[in-house]
């Protein structure tokens, strides 16, 4: 069997893929591609044409033709083969098996091909196996991506140094500000050639600070002109309280208008000072010599009729070691199996080792891993998980608005797996412009109204077995359904989709096994419903 080319072409011969397989001329497959609509029968059962010099083996695919040019000693049951795996792959990379579908995917389609046929001659692969050769990335594609990774890391660092550096200066600035303020008040005694100390000049500060008469043993003209320039009452310049310096206070009409945007909803951010005990919380410590986080994101939209429109997880797990002497090691997992979850090792581990074991181990078995490194730890091995089944789905919304007279009722509702427990559940709805919080007639769980943003946060702290589905129903004046998407949620869970699970700590030059210790997360980037 030799095939000429491949091509999706329209009815009316606009060729929309065309990929060629052998040393011919494009003029000349050109010629047999355009000759074929004209050699197309309408009333014909068969799916190949013969001419003198090649043979047409072709499938109608709803208004496009698939169609192989093969040479006339080929097996035309081998060609219906090959051409029945084409059209199996054709719907897998296009949207729409239309002429727009087609071209948006003309270079996917041309790659499937590839994999398909090489040379002319048909390859022992299947769909399956299609799509991973397709899917898997370059080696350096993912040397570039672990040199940006790193570059990006070393940035953070140094933003990190630098706003250190800025608090601390800030810290030192403020203490400056302190003393310098309090020998200021201390210099008020007396006249500047009095020395410092003189109980005459406390006595006749008056009220102290900057408004004494006799301040620096400056004229009362020069007093009188600091205290107008700051447009503040007398009281105002009385003397702080001993130790704490200069405060610079609220009034009370800014109180209220604070008061006023809290109770609207808005989150104020106090201007505080960092004070010198001040610390930032430090995060919780490792307690075992090995750590390993297993740690999933998940990017899911929904259709609000049905059906899912996107859904890609990506999942991680990383390992830190306190010690040295606890770094000579290989970690042996398991997992769920899924055969739609592709992993992918770190360009340093074995690969076979991996593949034939389910061991994660450096290629150089002398060569130590990282220790001390900061945030997760070091990445072991990234997986994948893409599907079009609603079934798997952790959460899964529906929301159906009714207009009624000059209101529109809206009852939404959510619905879980039995197989995992979602945690800290948060469902956001956009709203229309209202003048005042929704009219919530029905909840499971907590709600909360964000009037800035016109947004109603439904809040489930847990679902586990005993609320795996739950409604939330409000009203609000007239609107278009269209208004309340798209809705977002956001969650956590234990249990990931890998189901990846470390079962062995397996020490390289023996003595024993370092306690470790497993953490596991799956978390939202983005989950809509649109």
């Amino acid at each position: 069997m030799v095939v000429l080319a491949a091509s999706i072409i329209s009815k009316s011969g606009k060729a929309l893929v065309s990929r060629q397989f052998v040393d011919m001329s494009r003029i000349r497959i050109e010629g047999y591609l355009a000759a074929f609509p004209k050699l197309v029968g309408t009333g014909k059962q068969h799916t190949y044409i013969e001419t003198d010099n090649v043979r047409y083996v072709y499938q109608p695919i709803e208004s496009l033709y698939l169609l192989l040019v093969t040479n006339k000693q080929s097996n035309i049951l081998e060609d219906l083969e090959t051409l029945r795996l084409l059209s199996k792959l054709v719907p897998e990379y296009s949207y729409s098996l239309d002429e727009e579908g087609i071209g948006s995917t003309a270079f996917e389609l041309i790659f499937a091909f590839d994999e398909v046929i090489s040379l002319g001659h048909k390859e022992n692969v299947t769909v399956t196996q299609v799509k991973q050769y397709c899917e898997m990335e370059s080696h350096e594609e993912r040397l570039h991506k672990l040199v940006l990774q790193n570059k990006i890391n070393e940035t953070k660092d140094v933003m990190k140094r630098k706003a250190s550096e800025i608090d601390k200066s800030k810290i030192e600035k403020n203490r400056g500000e302190k003393g310098g303020f309090m020998s200021l008040q201390s210099m008020g005694s007396g006249r500047m050639d009095t020395g410092f100390g003189s109980d005459s000049g406390i006595s006749s500060g008056g009220s102290g600070g900057f408004g004494s008469g006799s301040g620096f043993g400056l004229s009362p003209d020069v007093d009188t002109f600091s205290t107008k320039s700051k447009g503040r009452p007398a009281a105002s310049a009385t003397a702080p309280p001993k130790g704490l310096g200069m405060q610079l206070g609220k009034n009370q009409k800014t109180n209220q208008f604070l008061e006023s945007l809290k109770a609207e909803g808005e989150v104020i951010v106090e201007d505080v000072r960092p004070s010198i005990g001040q610390a930032k919380p430090a995060a919780a410590p490792l307690t075992d010599p090995v750590t390993l986080t297993v740690e999933e994101k998940i990017n899911v939209t929904l259709k609000r009729d049905g059906g899912v429109s996107n859904f890609d997880v990506q999942g991680t797990l990383s390992l830190q070691i306190l010690n040295q002497e606890d770094a000579f090691i290989q970690v042996q997992i398991e997992t769920s199996g899924n055969p739609a979850i592709l992993f992918k090792t770190h360009p340093n581990m074995n690969k076979e080792l991996f593949s034939n074991e389910n061991i994660l181990g450096l290629k150089d078995p002398n060569r130590p891993f990282p220790t001390g490194q900061g945030g997760d730890g070091v990445s072991l091995l990234r997986w994948r998980m893409q599907t079009a089944d609603e079934s798997i789905l952790p959460l899964t919304i529906n929301c159906w608005p009714s207009v009624s007279g000059s209101e529109t009722y809206v009852n939404i509702e959510y619905e879980t797996p039995a197989q995992i427990d979602l945690q800290n559940v948060v469902i956001s709805v956009p709203l229309p412009a209202l003048r005042e919080a929704p009219n919530v007639q029905q909840i499971d769980g907590e709600w909360r109204y964000d009037p800035r943003n016109s947004v109603l946060e439904w809040s489930v702290l847990l679902i586990d077995n005993s609320n795996r589905s739950g409604a939330l129903e409000f009203v609000v004046p007239a609107a278009d359904p269209s208004v309340f998407f798209p809705i977002s949620a956001r969650f956590t869970a234990s249990r990931t989709f890998s189901d990846l699970k470390v079962v062995n700590i397996l020490p390289i030059k023996g003595g024993p096994t370092p306690k470790h210790s497993q953490r596991t997360q799956l978390a939202t980037e983005t989950y809509q419903v649109v």
